[in-house]
């Protein structure tokens, strides 16, 4: 049965098990790694995780994580780093915490730092949020209008652009779903071949895929590579590392965003000025 959004935890839910998620692996993680630990702790099953916010292909549990974290860091408990990891500022107490004091006291900060008599002033973070969560649904939905072949190009120039050599699209058909080949070099030393397959489309990828792609691999490679624009069930991500099977690497439609943006390909980043008044300077003249 499909469920609505209406399932999804608010993000004020979500934020003392974002705390948690930090704790966890010993007080950072990427954004990735925030979402699996969130996922576990409250229990979600797949159904809700593949609910989409709106017509993007960001899941609503990834969009309301987003302002789960901007609340936190806010407050003054995470920092985030540009490569997208986060990190707990001190060692947190969860019973001396309480979500609603957190939305509260971040919303009354928020506007306190309002000008008044400019009615469409907001706050810098809170421009940096929304902008940040647009960019990523609308680079989403220009990657799910791209023809299929466009697609397989562009993930040629990303695996190029991040190390691999020979990479080759084959797509052809009766290939068992590889859309590609390329050598992954670590050090300039080790090198490996890859096969990697590209599913453009919005939903989750499968165990059974999973399994149809390393069925291709055999007697071809022991690495294969999966990019979806999309997301994996979790019975699709315990499949790709099985113990006794050639392993799969996962890129799903957020880490490949951000892989984009990181590489610079269709993203620009501008830098924005920020400039405030030393009031305390014209006090000492």
């Amino acid at each position: 049965m499909k469920r609505s959004a209406s399932s999804v935890p608010t993000f004020d839910v979500m934020l003392m098990p974002t705390i948690q998620a930090l704790q966890i692996p010993g007080g950072s993680g990427t954004t990735e790694e925030i979402y699996e630990q969130v996922a576990k702790l409250l229990n979600l099953p797949d159904e809700v995780l593949e609910i989409p916010h709106g017509n993007s292909t960001m899941s609503e549990v990834e969009y309301r994580l987003g302002w789960s974290r901007t609340y936190l860091k806010k407050y003054g408990l995470l920092q985030n780093s540009s490569r997208g990891v986060w990190s707990l500022l001190s060692t947190i107490s969860l019973d001396d915490l309480e979500p609603k004091e957190i939305v509260k006291a971040v919303r009354n900060a928020e506007k306190s730092k309002v000008v008044s008599s400019d009615p469409i002033t907001e706050t810098v973070e809170s421009i940096e949020t929304l902008e940040e969560l647009a960019w990523h649904q609308q680079l989403h939905k220009m990657l799910l209008e791209l023809e299929p072949s466009a697609f397989e190009r562009l993930v040629q120039r990303l695996l190029r652009e991040s190390g691999f050599i020979q990479v080759q699209v084959t797509g052809r058909s009766g290939d068992g779903g590889i859309d590609g080949v390329g050598i992954a070099r670590i050090n300039g030393f080790l090198s490996f071949h890859v096969l990697f397959q590209c599913k453009r489309y919005q939903g989750s990828v499968s165990a059974g895929q999973i399994r149809d792609f390393r069925g291709a691999m055999q007697g071809r490679t022991d690495k294969g590579l999966l990019i979806t624009t999309g997301t994996f069930t979790r019975d699709a991500i315990k499949e790709a590392t099985r113990d006794g099977t050639p392993p799969i690497d996962l890129i799903d439609g957020e880490q490949l965003v951000q892989r984009l943006k990181e590489l610079g390909l269709g993203v620009k980043i501008t830098m924005i000025e920020s400039v405030e008044i030393d009031v305390g300077w014209f006090a000492k003249i």
